[in-house]
């Protein structure tokens, strides 16, 4: 199991906290230091059967500098954006073989440890 984790973020903090109860130690990967590649992310959305732009943090002010209020952009523009701009990344997530969820709340990530 892979935990993608900003240990700045409660939410990503209390998702790892959780998981450690159920004695579950996850590989603890920090995105923002290891940025994952197109592909991964690629893997990552597949496995959260989503598309790219729900997993974009709206928020953030790299939203705008990428300009991903561009609506007609492809999905692997946005793709794209997220390998030059990791803090648009929804956190945390937990990949677990081929399934994955993001941990908001925490305890979203329970459905895929059986």
């Amino acid at each position: 199991m892979i935990l993608y984790h900003n240990p700045r973020c409660s939410k990503s903090r209390q998702t790892l906290e959780l998981l450690q109860s159920k004695g579950v130690e996850p590989e603890v990967r920090e995105y923002l230091k290891d940025v994952p590649s197109v592909d991964e992310l690629k893997q990552v959305l597949k496995a959260l059967e989503i598309a790219p732009r729900e997993l974009l943090r709206r928020k953030e002010d790299e939203y705008k500098i990428a300009g991903l209020e561009d609506m007609s952009l492809s999905d692997e523009d946005v793709i794209e954006a997220m390998t030059r701009y990791p803090k648009l990344i929804e956190r945390p997530i937990l990949i677990n073989g081929d399934k994955a969820r993001i941990g908001r709340p925490p305890e979203a990530v329970l459905e895929i440890l059986a």
